[in-house]
Formats: C-alpha cells, sequence, structure tokens
C-alpha cells in the first residue's frame, strides 16, 4: 500500500486553516488519498468538494453511511471536540484507522473507551497535538530529561490569544460556529496545548488541579455577548510535588502583536529556563498592519508546498497509520501510540478536572470564579473505577 485511502468527516475551520495543506500541498500528501468527505453542512462540504475536486457521488452528509459504501483504509475526524467519541468509535468498530485534533476529549471515561476500542479491533488512533514538533520544545525536553536543570518546581506556562478568536462580532468570523466561544473555553481550545507540552518535556503525571476562571470581557461584548470565560489560570500539581500555572485566555485586544501570545519558564532545582514562543517568527510592517509572522508553524514554501510543526505532527502520525496497514509497525510503537500520554489522556484528565473545579467554586466575586482542589485520582477513580485507574495513575 502506496497511499492512505483517506475519508475526511468534517470540513470546517480547522481543515480551511491547517488540513487542507495537510491534504493537498505537503510532504504528506504524496501518502494521502482523499476519498470522501462528510458533513452535515453543505455549504462546508460543497467549498472543499469543489476546490480539490471531489465528486458528488462522493459527498456525504452521514460519517455512517460514508464509511458503509467507500472503501477506506483512515479517517479524520475534525468534528468539535466534544463529538469525537461517535464517530471514532464507529470507524474503529469497522477497521478504519483515526486522526483528530486536539483534545481527544472533554471526558477521561471516553479517551479510556477509545483506547479500549481500538485495542479490541487491532487498530490505531493518532491525536494532532502539534506543538509536541515544535522543535524549541523537543530540544528543552532532552535537555530537561538529560538531567541539566535538575528536577521541576515551578512551572509558569501561559498563551492567550487575541479576542478575534472568540468574538462572534467580529467579521469575518475566525470559526465556523457562532457559538464557538459559548460552547468552549479558553482551557478545552489552549490550556490543553500548554499543559500537554509541559507534560512531553517533564514527564510528569498531574495528580491535583485547582482553577480560577474570568468572566467580564465575554458578556461585554456587543451586540452579540457570550456567556463564559475570557481567562483561565490552572494551578497543577504534578506526581513529584511540583505545580505549574497554565494561563490561557483569548481576549487581548486585536491589536495584539500576533493572533497568539505564549511563552513560558520554568525553575527547577538546578537552573531556570524561559521557552518565549514567539522569538521563532519574525515581525513585519506592511499595508496590513503591524503583524508577526511564525513560520514555524506553517510555513508556505516558494513552490507551493506547505511545512511547520502544524503540518509535520499530523503527516507523522498518518505515516504511522500507513505503517501500520502495511504490518511495519512494531508491537512497541503500537503501544507507544495507545499510551496515555499520545492519545491525550492526560490532557484530557487536567481539562476535566478545570471544569470540575470551576463547577464546584469556593467563591465568585466580580465576573471572577474561584474554583475548589480537584484531586484527579479520585476523578479517575470515579469515572473508571479504581481498579482500571490504577493503570494510568500508578
Amino acid at each position: 500500500m502506496n497511499k492512505l485511502k483517506l475519508g475526511v468527516i468534517g470540513v470546517g475551520s480547522v481543515v480551511r486553516e491547517i488540513y487542507q495543506y495537510l491534504y493537498f500541498n505537503s510532504h504528506y500528501s504524496e501518502n494521502l488519498e482523499i476519498i470522501a468527505v462528510a458533513d452535515p453542512n453543505k455549504e462546508y462540504r460543497n467549498w472543499f468538494c469543489n476546490k480539490y475536486h471531489i465528486k458528488e457521488n462522493f459527498r456525504y452528509e452521514s460519517y455512517e453511511e460514508m464509511i458503509m459504501e467507500c472503501e477506506l483504509d483512515a479517517a479524520h475526524i475534525n468534528t468539535p471536540d466534544d463529538l469525537h467519541l461517535e464517530p471514532t468509535l464507529y470507524c474503529l468498530n469497522h477497521g478504519i484507522d483515526v486522526q483528530m485534533p486536539k483534545p481527544t476529549s472533554k471526558k477521561i471515561k471516553e479517551v479510556h473507551l477509545m483506547i479500549e476500542t481500538a485495542k479490541k479491533n487491532n487498530r490505531i488512533f493518532g491525536v494532532d497535538f502539534h506543538k509536541r514538533d515544535d522543535p524549541r520544545l523537543i530540544e528543552l525536553a532532552n535537555r530537561y530529561k538529560s538531567g541539566r536543570y535538575g528536577e521541576l518546581q515551578i512551572a509558569d506556562w501561559w498563551m492567550v490569544d487575541a479576542l478575534k478568536v472568540s468574538d462572534p462580532n467580529y467579521s469575518p468570523k475566525f470559526f465556523a460556529s457562532k457559538d464557538f466561544a459559548e460552547k468552549n473555553n479558553p482551557a478545552s481550545f489552549l490550556t490543553v496545548h500548554m499543559i500537554d507540552s509541559l507534560m512531553m518535556v517533564v514527564d510528569l503525571v498531574p495528580e491535583k488541579v485547582k482553577a480560577i476562571g474570568f468572566s467580564q470581557k465575554m458578556p461585554s461584548l456587543s451586540p452579540i455577548p457570550v456567556l463564559g470565560y475570557e481567562l483561565i489560570d490552572t494551578l497543577v500539581t504534578f506526581n513529584n510535588g511540583s505545580i505549574a500555572h497554565i494561563i490561557t485566555g483569548w481576549h487581548l485586544p486585536n491589536s495584539a502583536p500576533d493572533l497568539t501570545v505564549q511563552s513560558s519558564r520554568m525553575i527547577c532545582s538546578d537552573g531556570w529556563v524561559d521557552l518565549p514562543a514567539e522569538s521563532g517568527g519574525f515581525v513585519e510592517i506592511h499595508s496590513e498592519g503591524h503583524l508577526w509572522a511564525n513560520p514555524l508553524f506553517r510555513t508556505f514554501e516558494e513552490k507551493g508546498n506547505v511545512s511547520g510543526f502544524g503540518i509535520s505532527y499530523p503527516g507523522k502520525i498518518f505515516d504511522n497509520i500507513l505503517n501500520f496497514r502495511n504490518n511495519k509497525l512494531s508491537d512497541n510503537e503500537y503501544q507507544f501510540m495507545l499510551n496515555p500520554f499520545q492519545t491525550g489522556f492526560y490532557t484530557t484528565l487536567v481539562l476535566e478536572g478545570i471544569e470540575n473545579s470551576l463547577n464546584q467554586p469556593l467563591l465568585s466575586n466580580n465576573g471572577v470564579t474561584f474554583g475548589s482542589e480537584v484531586d484527579l485520582k479520585d476523578l479517575l477513580s470515579r469515572e473508571l473505577g479504581s481498579e482500571v485507574s490504577k493503570s494510568y495513575h500508578q
């Protein structure tokens, strides 16, 4: 098999901004054959299929119908975050391997079910946490694990987007759905990136979570207000006693130097590390304004190819699926792809802890919700049972 026969489930904003380039204009495109598309939204379905010449009889409203009628090896599931479970299980149970964007789910019970279903059917799935392929994080992880900085004590990672990402009044719409910011929050959209990146570096398991949510800017938006948080500060305690503040939001003025402003600091027993993520790009001043370009994430090359870690990480997952289909993935590599970190289980564990913390507030004042502390071991035990939870949290 030279190419993966791929069905695409959902062709909204994430496909428009990232995955269309992965499919058709990247180093990985030669390994992919887009067979069919399923999306209940006719407008989204047709923009993609018309642009890339997908025939009418391979355009589906229903992913079930697409899976049953088409000969596919894999599916790329680009539904909203809380709708990953059903199409993933359907694909895995029908012999189809899967990839999806982060987060895997907002519920650890769902991630566990995906893992168990993949193993039962001898299938695999991968999750696009594309920051794992950021060369700066890879280098930092290798240096940290060499003992260069000693043991993590305190970390401070933050990532704040411009308001246009979450503002339903902004035109043109940044995301496809008008109620995106009301159904989601900075934790599910951004905190998952930062905590996943930190765990990639330090290889520690989270044990406790406590969150503070700010809902002051979003309700003031006009003419459409948003009932939701614009900023969340999450305190995570790890199994070695270290702590991390993960601060994420999406309400910077649109005059911010970039769509996403981010940075991190790690204080360790034998050293200190700063990672100003935006230093990987360059500043430009031109007729459209004063902008920061970050080609590390998405680089438009001279001959039309698109590269960068936003393309390479999901591309490598598809390469692994192709190798698996060709019996070139070892048992150890198979187990690695389905371990709790690779599948985003621990990231979802933190995300569900944040939701529980904010839903059990100790105090609310002036739009600020002070959440209670959530013991993640207790959360695991409640959701999965004491015996199953031991396999995730030794």
